[in-house]
């Protein structure tokens, strides 16, 4: 978001904004913005009770931004709660020449955390990469790479939550996932799917019916 650079930080009054937030007018500096995204984070879990004082939080850690930030925001909140306890999946498709690097960089934000990762792979899961998977299924559905990836994955990350004791499996998925998926679902008239949207959507179906 373009920030006008002649006004100073909404929040602080002295730090050079960053970022414009465009639905409050908000201009926020670096340091504001950061604590802003934290504590809507922190309210949006005490709001929903998302998480118990004692849970095994496993984060599904893929390297990219989201799911880099997401980490780094959980464990600063589970400091405050020294009996709950976070761990880190990351699942290594085989999509050659796309996962390496991002394996290294969740890794590198492990150890900088020390945060215990777990990472496995779709070929000790399954026997195959996901380029395997695709060369073979796509003659025999019509479903996407994405697709197919999308599903194997969330089951592949739920296996691992389960074999570690996670009570929790958190995902980053931004507002513009979230949009996206609800859009999908509503104009594809699948309702078994948009009535699973929780916490936020609970009641949804009955607006539809």
């Amino acid at each position: 978001m373009n920030c006008d650079e002649t006004v100073l930080c909404s929040k602080c009054g002295s730090g050079k904004p960053v970022f414009r937030r465009e639905y409050s007018g908000e201009q926020l500096c670096k340091t504001c913005f950061i604590e802003s995204v934290e504590r809507k984070i922190r309210r949006t879990i005490t709001k929903y009770n998302m998480f118990e004082r004692k849970d095994t939080i496993a984060v599904a850690l893929s390297g990219g931004k989201d799911s880099v930030t997401l980490l780094h925001v959980l464990s600063r909140i589970e400091r405050r709660f020294p009996s709950s306890k976070i761990i880190a999946l990351t699942i290594n498709e085989g999509i050659k020449g796309y996962r390496e690097e991002a394996i290294e960089i969740s890794r590198a934000c492990c150890e900088k955390l020390g945060i215990e990762q777990v990472v496995s792979s779709f070929r000790e899961m399954y026997g195959y990469d996901l380029d395997d998977i695709v060369r073979v299924a796509q003659d025999k559905t019509s479903l996407s790479p994405c697709a197919l990836c999308g599903m194997l994955r969330r089951r592949a990350l739920n296996v691992l939550a389960r074999e570690r004791g996670a009570s929790k499996l958190a995902t980053a998925h931004n507002l513009d996932d979230e949009t996206q998926t609800i859009l999908l679902n509503m104009i594809h008239g699948d309702m078994e799917r948009l009535v699973r949207t929780k916490p936020k959507l609970d009641g949804i179906h009955q607006k539809f019916i």
